[in-house]
């Protein structure tokens, strides 16, 4: 699997204390907290700032910004939204135009832009078994023992004397080719 590309996004933002209070509450069911703010900028995230309000006296155009969350936080951020001051531009629910386990929510943030967050998980898939990091150390901590072959152990119960002799006898050499004539 390829690891995502995306690192982090730039929006652009009239209002930005409007921006920064409403993205801090409509992004905190997905552990969204701003993690650096400076005049004019901050930096939201969870782990590290990979989405960034910036002001600007320019005039917007209007972006759509989709976030990946599972289905409860899907509902979660709908209503967090809302409560936040978007407007509702579809609740929480499948969409199988876009594909059969695709169910998001969208909602408009208070400058326009589309604000969505999406789940593309098949709610009846079975998980992966899971190899906890406690048993993993577990069979690493018990190596199983090897077994010699039969011929070490038989060696190995032999007398000394037999094992200085086995050790001693020269292997045979190999004999150099016989010439041959060339014939005419």
């Amino acid at each position: 699997m390829v690891a995502p590309m995306l690192d982090h996004i730039s929006l652009r933002v009239q209002d930005h204390s409007r921006a920064v209070a409403f993205y801090r509450a409509a992004l905190a069911p997905l552990g969204y907290q701003v993690m650096m703010e400076f005049p004019g900028v901050a930096g939201l995230g969870a782990g590290m700032p990979d989405f960034w309000l910036m002001a600007t006296e320019l005039p917007t155009n209007p972006t759509h910004i989709a976030f990946a969350a599972d289905r409860a936080t899907v509902d979660a951020f709908h209503l967090a939204a809302l409560a936040a001051g978007a407007v509702d531009n579809g609740p929480p629910g499948p969409r199988a135009h876009y594909h059969p386990h695709y169910y998001g929510a969208f909602v408009r943030d208070p400058e326009g832009n589309n604000v969505e967050v999406v789940c593309h998980a098949d709610p009846n898939a079975k998980p992966a078994p899971v190899r906890t990091a406690a048993r993993k150390s577990a069979s690493k901590a018990k190596p199983k023992a090897k077994a010699k072959p039969a011929k070490a152990k038989a060696m190995s119960k032999a007398k000394p004397m037999a094992k200085a002799k086995a050790k001693a006898k020269p292997k045979a050499k190999a004999k150099p080719a016989k010439a041959t004539k060339k014939r005419r």
